[in-house]
C-alpha cells in the first residue's frame, strides 16, 4: 500500500514539476510545446514506475524511508548539480535540470529503502535500519522437515512466531523430488509442495522465499547452503536430518530438531508405574510381546506373547533413550 501512494503521488510530483518547466518557458513559442514537456515528464516518470513494479518489494517502516529517502536524493541533486555545472551553464537550464534529476533521485532513493531492507544495515547516529523479522531468528527449513510435515502443525499451535525461510534452492530440490521417477519419492516431494502451500494460505504464517544467490553459497553443497544462509541471516536451522544437525552444530548455528522437539514431548513414564496397552506382536525375546503407545513409542512386554491382540494392564520396569526415541520396557502387571 506504502509504495501504491508513492507512485501516485511521484505521478502528481511530475505533472506539478511539467507545469513549473512550462511558466519558465519563453512566451510566443509553438502551442504544442507545452504538451511535447507534460508527455516527455509523465512518460519518464510511467516508465520509472513501471520499472520499479518488476523489483521484488520489502516492507519497511514508511515515514523513515520517505526521510531519508527524500534526503538521499537531494544530497545526490546537489553533488550532480555541482559536478554538471560547466554543462548546465551552457543550457541556462539549471532550474529545469535540479527539478528533473532532485525528483527522480527521491523516487528511486525511497523506493529503494522501501524494498532492500533486508540486504543491508545503514547505521546513522541513533538511527539504525536492521532486518525487521516477524518474531525472533528467522527459520531456515530444509527439504526434509517440509516433506515430513510436522513444521505445519507445530506453527498451527502457535510456538513459533518466527518468520519462515524456505531458500530457492532447497525449493527446486523438493520439485525436483517432486517429479522423480520413483514413486515413493515422487509422493514425498508433492507432499511436501503441499505442505508449503498449507504454510503460505495460512494468514498468520510468515513464509518467505529466499531466492538471492549469495557470493559464499556457491559451488556448496545443498547442506552446507543451508546452515552458511542461516549464518548470513542470524536465524536457526529447522531439519530433521541428523547428518544437517551435526554440520550446524559444527558451523556453530542454532539448529531446531524436530525429533528432539517429538521426543521431549512424548509422555513419561516411572518405573513401576502401570497402564493399559494393546499387544501388537511378537517380541525377539522367547516370552516377549510389542506394542506401541499412540505417539509411536515401542513398549516391549515381558510374558506378553501370548496376549497379541489383547489389551492388558503393563507395568514400567525400565526406560531406555535412543537416537531413533524412546523404548519402554515392562512386564504384564497382575496386580
Amino acid at each position: 500500500m506504502a509504495l501504491i501512494v508513492l507512485r501516485f503521488i511521484f505521478l502528481l510530483c511530475a505533472g506539478g514539476v511539467s507545469a513549473i518547466i512550462n511558466t519558465s518557458l519563453p512566451s510566443g513559442g509553438s502551442e504544442a510545446v507545452p504538451w511535447l514537456t507534460f508527455v516527455a515528464i509523465m512518460g519518464l516518470a510511467v516508465a520509472i514506475v513501471v520499472l520499479d513494479i518488476y523489483v521484488p518489494r520489502k516492507r519497511i517502516d514508511t515515514i523513515t524511508s520517505v526521510y531519508f529517502g527524500v534526503l538521499i536524493g537531494v544530497l545526490l541533486t546537489f553533488i550532480l548539480t555541482i559536478a554538471a555545472a560547466p554543462l548546465i551553464e551552457m543550457t541556462s537550464n539549471l532550474r529545469v535540470f535540479q527539478l528533473v534529476v532532485g525528483l527522480v533521485l527521491c523516487y528511486v532513493c525511497t523506493s529503494v529503502l522501501l524494498q532492500t531492507k533486508d540486504d543491508f544495515r545503514f547505521l546513522i547516529p541513533y538511527v539504525e535500519f536492521v532486518r525487521e523479522v516477524k518474531g525472533f531468528k528467522p527459520l531456515v527449513l530444509d527439504t526434509s522437515v517440509v516433506i515430513d510435515g510436522r513444521i505445519a502443525d507445530l506453527v498451527a499451535t502457535g510456538v513459533f512466531d518466527n518468520q519462515l525461510i524456505m531458500p530457492r534452492f532447497a525449493l527446486s530440490e523438493l520439485q525436483a523430488i517432486a517429479d522423480s521417477s520413483d514413486k515413493l519419492r515422487r509422493t514425498r516431494g508433492r507432499r511436501g509442495l503441499d505442505v508449503l502451500n498449507r504454510l503460505r494460505a495460512d494468514e498468520n504464517v510468515d513464509l518467505q522465499i529466499f531466492d538471492r544467490e549469495l557470493p559464499e553459497l556457491a559451488g556448496q553443497t545443498v547442506d552446507l547452503k543451508l546452515v552458511l544462509l542461516a549464518k548470513h541471516l542470524e536465524g536457526k536451522v529447522v531439519t530433521g536430518d541428523y547428518n544437517l544437525n551435526k554440520v550446524a552444530k559444527v558451523q556453530g548455528v542454532p539448529v531446531i530438531n524436530l525429533n528432539e522437539i517429538s521426543n521431549s514431548l512424548r509422555p513419561v513414564f516411572l518405573p513401576d508405574e502401570s497402564f493399559r496397552l494393546r499387544i501388537i506382536k511378537p517380541g525377539e525375546g522367547p516370552e516377549q510381546g510389542i506394542g506401541y503407545l499412540d505417539d509411536g513409542t515401542m513398549v516391549v512386554v515381558e510374558g506378553g506373547r501370548h496376549k497379541i491382540g489383547q489389551e492388558i494392564d503393563v507395568r514400567v520396569t525400565s526406560t531406555l533413550q535412543t537416537n531413533a526415541g524412546k523404548m519402554i520396557f515392562s512386564k504384564v502387571d497382575g496386580r
